[in-house]
């Protein structure tokens, strides 16, 4: 009866630390969400510096994890002033109708050492595709590293309208890449 009552108290010690161990806050000034492309033949970089991240993730179990990720369109900036006036008008973003773009990963998918695929949905523009972003990760005590990279057509989520939809003067094709540190958050 001993042994029992001490595996039960265990139990209840441990369970409020693995619930914990799967909730992750980010650190926005360790972390980066990204964009590349090319505009008349130059490639390009950007960044969105606004954004918020609710991650649900347990590496040994990563197929009940969960993440959403609301993204501020008008936060985009890529060095060039003429492009980040354009990025959040009608043509592009459309922020004035719909300001954030929404990753919603619905799960995890372990592939091996540290690699891993979040599988969900990214919605821009009121356009919802099914996506894949495959990630490195890395957890170190508390702190937990992920890098990753997924590659889209703009136009898929009507991205770049009129005469900026045939990829003349802005290539179709557009990365995102995701440098994100988060610490696993306290329960209390």
């Amino acid at each position: 009866m001993t042994t029992l009552r001490l595996a039960l108290a265990l139990g209840l010690l441990v369970a409020p630390v693995a619930a914990r161990a799967a909730d992750w806050v980010v650190d926005p000034a360790k972390s980066r969400i990204g964009f590349s492309g090319t505009q008349v033949g130059a490639p390009f970089k950007g960044r969105f510096t606004r954004y918020d991240a609710q991650i649900s993730f347990d590496p040994a179990k990563p197929e009940a994890g969960k993440a959403v990720v609301l993204i501020d369109l008008t936060s985009a900036e890529t060095g060039d002033k003429q492009r980040d006036e354009a990025l959040p008008q009608a043509d592009w973003f459309n922020a004035s109708k719909d300001k954030q773009a929404r990753f919603e990963a619905t799960r995890f998918v372990a592939k091996g050492g540290d690699a891993y695929d979040a599988v969900g949905t990214l919605t821009i523009r009121g356009m919802r595709k099914d996506v894949t972003l495959p990630f490195r990760l890395t957890i170190s005590g508390g702190t937990a590293h992920a890098v990753g990279h997924l590659d889209l057509v703009r136009t898929d989520y009507g991205v770049g309208q009129g005469s900026w939809s045939n990829g003349s003067m802005v290539a179709l094709e557009v990365g995102v890449d995701i440098d994100v540190t988060a610490t696993a958050k306290s329960g209390g």
